[in-house]
């Protein structure tokens, strides 16, 4: 370890990305882009800030503190100019379900009974907050770590069709947990195994019970917010912003709310109380850290991973580059810091940084003027929004979840596709749904981890021929043109060889060449031993009697030479069938009964697919025995890790092509090809 100022440097500018590109901030070209940003994105994060917070069971206010302090740090900490960091619905959906679970209405029930249904709720607000805030205070604990320990590449075991997958299941949870708010009943909060059915069981149960009034605002605020999204889509390129329908509702449904007492003369729930200014920073709840630690874990990566596919996707369109671990530490230190001052965790959104990039953002300023925004909110007239109804906040959730419910449409083209990862798709859907997100996300890696050991155990197997004239081999099955090459098999299996498919490679390679090498082994040694016996045998009767005839050995298919002497003595050598004349005194025992028993020679296995190998693995394939061997450098070494070279394996049996393989087949000495397979 060495440290000079060019490395201290270097460091400094990477944990502080904003001092790389700051100094140099165009003001002419970029300025006008990223206040209009700033302010669109700013008055879509006020109302959604206020409608997550119900999401993460806190008071809506929270949700106000989340949309500022977090999205200030990553203006510094940040390397993507375009994702808008803030509140999210399936993150604030997960740290509901932890609140709920950790302080249930249960536990502030007025005297100790649940007959009346008289919960304290002040006391259970300021309980969850407090939970809230300790989870928050340790997932950025865990992001930050992890950033620091370079676990940027975490993200890649969430796949696309999990994530995608996982974020369609919470689009369904936190849809049925906002139909209470729209139809204007009270029914509790279910968290856990198929809280979806007990949430909407508990709706049903309850639909008498329906606040007409709340109902009619809820239905208007959702078909003009859907409107006024898809007027935004359909005129995106010809309207300079997108029409601010979220913040339009927000603002006629309060002013309605306010002039018609609403609250009092409909009973229409309504936000409440939002205290003016900022709190006082608090240090978080540790005691309760043991019981939070998966939950943290879990909303740590799913939270990251949202991110990082964000911040990649504006980065390769806008020809830049974002560092994985430094967006962990960056996430890590907004969640830590901000949870001294009464935040729950964060992510990049979607639906905001999408309008971030469309209306013109450049940099990461545009972010900071929309926490600005936030601020002054705040600070100044946040109490205008107290009579805001309810039910307009689950407008807005609802509406921003449609982008998440067309992800359904990914269910026909995987079928087209790809069926494993459609497989996928499904599993995480369908086990977040029922489960809940936390036991969903857990069954849905572990069902994609075992995908790729399936992989590995149905790999494609073929067998590869000659392209007439060319060094190139194919698939026979495949290429009408690729022939076998004659007394060689050439075996290839897209798969790594290890202790949980070895066995099954040596299975495909005797289905597919239709020889055991082993049994083959075997057979020949067999051979040997009676060659040898009639050799001697043979040699005794020509001392003793000299003259010889021709004979035809009908069942070897050869002709071989009788010694008059021994008069029904016969080698009973079973082959293929295939007649042949062809023989010389010369010829080695050896060979002379291996081209008879097949007429296939050599083996040749293609091992340039093969990642790696482990001992199990190299055990079992160099039992397999007549081979020759064609591997990529790297394999070569783990090979000599192994200690694989030893008899009757060497390494003059490795070639580094197919075709060298075949040629030194082909030319061997060692290894005559049969006459009768040319």
């Amino acid at each position: 370890y060495k440290c000079s100022s060019e490395k201290a440097k270097s460091v400094v500018f990477g944990f502080l990305p904003i001092l790389t590109w700051l100094p140099s901030y165009p003001l002419k070209q970029y300025l006008f882009g990223d206040i209009v940003s700033g302010i669109s994105t700013g008055v879509m994060q006020l109302p959604q800030g206020l409608a997550y917070a119900m999401l993460a069971a806190v008071p809506p206010v929270f949700g106000l503190y989340s949309s500022f302090y977090p999205v200030l740090l990553y203006t510094f900490f940040g390397t993507s100019k375009h994702i808008s960091i803030g509140t999210f619905a399936v993150i604030s959906l997960m740290i509901g379900g932890v609140a709920v679970r950790e302080a249930p209405d249960s536990m502030f029930a007025v005297n100790g009974t649940n007959a009346s249904q008289v919960v304290d709720f002040e006391a259970r607000d300021a309980r969850r907050v407090e939970v809230v805030v300790a989870l928050t205070t340790l997932v950025g604990i865990i992001q930050f770590v992890l950033g620091l320990l370079r676990f940027g590449f975490l993200a890649i075991y969430l796949t696309e069709p999990l994530v995608r997958g996982f974020t369609t299941a919470a689009a369904v949870h936190v849809s049925v947990s906002q139909i209470k708010y729209l139809l204007g009943v009270h029914t509790a909060r279910f968290n856990g195994p198929l809280s979806v059915v007990y949430s909407l069981d508990a709706v049903f149960r309850n639909i008498a019970s329906t606040n007409v009034v709340t109902l009619i605002i809820g239905l208007v605020c959702t078909v003009f917010l859907y409107f006024i999204k898809d007027l935004n889509e359909r005129f995106k390129k010809k309207l300079p912003i997108p029409i601010p329908g979220e913040i339009i509702v927000v603002i006629v449904s309060t002013g309605i709310s306010y002039g018609m007492v609403m609250s009092e003369n409909y009973g229409v729930e309504v936000v409440g109380n939002i205290p003016t200014g900022l709190l006082p920073p608090k240090i978080p709840d540790f005691s309760v850290f043991p019981n939070l630690f998966p939950d943290a874990f879990a909303i740590a990566v799913v939270g990251f991973s949202i991110a990082i596919s964000l911040a990649k996707t504006f980065a390769l369109k806008h020809g830049y580059s974002v560092d994985g671990n430094q967006e962990l530490i960056a996430l890590g230190l907004c969640n830590f810091v901000s949870s001294f001052f009464h935040t729950f965790a964060v992510t990049a959104s979607m639906s905001r940084s999408l309008v971030q990039e469309s209306t013109g953002g450049h940099t990461e300023i545009a972010g900071l003027l929309a926490s600005l925004l936030v601020l002054l909110v705040v600070v100044a007239i946040g109490f205008v929004f107290q009579p805001l109804p309810t039910t307009v906040l689950a407008a807005i959730i609802m509406v921003n979840l449609l982008g998440m419910f067309r992800q359904m449409k990914d269910i026909p083209a995987l079928w087209r596709t790809s069926k494993i990862e459609l497989a996928i798709w499904l599993v995480s859907f369908f086990a977040s749904v029922l489960l809940g997100l936390d036991y969903g996300l857990v069954v849905a890696m572990g069902f994609a981890i075992l995908t790729v050991i399936y992989r590995t155990q149905c790999p494609k197997n073929a067998l590869l021929g000659q392209i007439p004239d060319t060094g190139l081999y194919f698939d026979v099955d495949e290429y009408e043109e690729a022939e076998e090459c004659s007394g060689i098999k050439i075996f290839q299996s897209n798969t790594s060889i290890y202790f949980a498919n070895s066995d099954l490679y040596v299975s495909a390679l005797k289905a597919k060449t239709g020889i055991d090498p082993a049994q083959l082994l075997v057979a020949r040694k067999s051979q040997l031993k009676y060659a040898k016996r009639d050799n001697g045998e043979r040699k005794a009767v020509n001392h003793c009697s000299p003259v010889k005839k021709n004979a035809v050995d009908v069942e070897l298919g050869v002709t071989r030479e009788v010694v008059a002497g021994a008069k029904k003595q016969k080698d009973h050598v079973y082959t293929n069938g295939q007649m042949t004349e062809n023989h010389a005194e010369s010829e080695s025992e050896d060979d002379f009964f291996l081209q008879r028993l097949t007429p296939i020679h050599t083996i040749v296995l293609d091992f340039t697919p093969v990642n790696f190998i482990d001992s199990v693995g190299a055990k079992t394939i160099k039992s397999v025995n007549i081979l020759c061997w064609c591997c990529a450098g790297t394999l070569l070494s783990d090979l000599r890790t192994l200690k694989f070279f030893c008899e009757p394996v060497t390494p003059d049996l490795i070639f580094p092509t197919i075709h060298d393989a075949v040629l030194h087949c082909k030319h061997s000495r060692d290894v005559p090809v049969c006459p009768d397979v040319q």
